[in-house]
This record gives C-alpha cells, structure tokens and sequence, in this order.
C-alpha cells in the first residue's frame, strides 16, 4: 500500500474528506524513505516536519552526558513522531530520531500542517483527539514509571504494544523501561520459568 494510502486510510477511519480535502492532504504531505538506522532528526538541529510512519518504525530518544541512550518512543505504522516545541518555537530539539527498522513516512511542515487545521475540519477534530489520546498515554506512562516495579513496567509494555516488542531490539525496550539490558534479561528468563 502506498504511503498515502495508509494515510488516507487512517483518516477516514477518523473523519470524513471529500476529493478536494485529499488533494490539499497530498499536496502537504512530502513521501520519504527512510533506511535502518538512518535519521529523520538529530539532537541540535531545528526540526523541520512532523512525519507520520506509512511503514516501518522509528523511535525518540535522548543521549544523556553519558553518552546513554535514553528511548522516549517508538512510532510503528500509523503513528506519529516529531518535536513539537522545536516545530512550534523554532529551538533546537533535544532529540534524536531515527529508523529502526526501513521506513516509509510522510513528512508535514508546521505551515503545511496549520493550513491543514484551517480548511479541514475533520481533520482538525481528529487531530485533536489524537492530541488528547497522546497526552493520556504519556501520563500513563509516567505514573507507571514512577510506580511500577521493572517488571510490572515490561509486562505491560508487553501487553501494550505486542507488535513493538517483537520488531525492535531487547536493548531498546530495556532503555526504553528505563532498565539495563542485564536486568530486562534477567526479567525475561524470570518470566519464562513461571
């Protein structure tokens, strides 16, 4: 399926859009191939688009003074990444993202989105729905990290994206967790004498 198609896809599930609000949507949306390992953005730099990921996945993540790779997220199909106050403000983002894995994505400026917003309501509306869904998400999060044991953390992780544990390495879950790679495996053979 082709990159917008997915899109499109994913929209409609959402919304209605008639055949002009799909032109405009093809229009603001730029296709790009992203391979394993190859960035979208880099920890200093302005970022320039948000993408949505057609295929593939990416993932968020912070390097801390370190050198410690922090993962903040990971965006499979039919999410969304980007940094929104580098987007919105104009600084310099704190994060790096890149491909875990090939990907297709589709890349929106923050003028192409904003035009977006104004003549398409649905896809406003949506918009803020999955803003609204995101926040709830990341505030689980955070109660989780700070309330749940290691494995609690990994169990749910498990539960919560299945597909994403089985695509991505067992160190990026671990940074993820927050955990070392010793103690997520250790967690593992745990759980696989139960």
């Amino acid at each position: 399926m082709a990159s917008f198609d997915v899109l499109r896809a994913y929209l409609e599930a959402r919304a209605t859009f008639t055949d002009d609000d799909l032109a405009l949507l093809r229009e603001v949306f730029l296709p790009r191939t992203l391979r394993a390992g190859e960035f979208l953005q880099r920890a200093g730099d302005v970022a320039t688009h948000a993408a949505f990921v057609a295929s593939g996945c990416l993932r968020s993540y912070v390097i801390d003074d370190n050198g410690k790779e922090h993962v903040v997220m990971f965006a499979p199909e039919t999410w969304w990444v980007g940094d929104n106050a580098s987007l919105i403000s104009g600084a310099p983002s704190q994060y790096f993202v890149d491909a875990v894995e090939n990907s297709d994505i589709l890349l929106i400026s923050p003028a192409g989105h904003h035009q977006v917003l104004e003549r398409l309501p649905a896809y406003a509306a949506g918009f803020r729905t999955g803003l609204l869904k995101h926040a709830a998400a990341k505030d689980q999060r955070i109660v989780t990290s700070l309330t749940a044991s290691a494995e609690e953390r990994y169990l749910d992780f498990m539960k919560t994206y299945p597909s994403i544990a089985q695509r991505v390495p067992q160190w990026m879950i671990a940074s993820y967790l927050g955990l070392t790679p010793e103690t997520l495996s250790r967690i593992r053979r745990q759980l696989s004498r139960k």
